[in-house]
């Protein structure tokens, strides 16, 4: 089974990028100054130095994806498309996670989009092709 690595989240990557600029900064300075003066140590200390400069300053650059506009999720919808048959009725179903909580249910087999206020309900019985796509006993 191949091993799914996960995306770094978005809200660390400007504190990450200004970090590394500050390391390099300091090794590569910290090198120019204790090193015995070698050739070689000055041709790896300076452009490590360099790039640490340039890291800080794109990292301070860097726009963060915070300032998206809250009206925008909000008037965010799944695409309505047919699912593929599978055996039995796909559906899609997408809840909000802030206020106001909302769900979408998105019919598989017609295409529907539906909203209901709140979560998930228990069970929901497509309107336009009068099929159930799930219903849940209480234990």
């Amino acid at each position: 089974m191949e091993e799914e690595f996960s995306r770094p989240k978005k809200k660390y990557i400007k504190m990450n990028i200004v970090i590394s600029g500050w390391l390099c900064i300091l090794l590569g300075t910290g090198l120019l100054f204790t090193s015995s003066q070698s050739t070689l140590v000055i041709s790896l200390a300076a452009p490590v130095a360099v790039i640490g400069l340039m890291l800080l300053f794109a990292g301070l650059l860097y726009k963060d994806e915070d300032d998206i506009d809250p009206q925008e999720i909000a008037a965010w919808e799944p695409d309505q498309s047919k699912m593929p048959e599978s055996g039995r009725i796909m559906y899609r179903v997408d809840t909000t996670l802030i206020e106001p909580i909302k769900t979408s249910i998105l019919c598989g087999k017609c295409a529907s989009l539906y909203w209901v206020d709140g979560t998930k309900p228990k069970s929901f019985d497509c309107p336009e092709c009068l099929v159930t796509l799930w219903h849940q006993e209480e234990e």
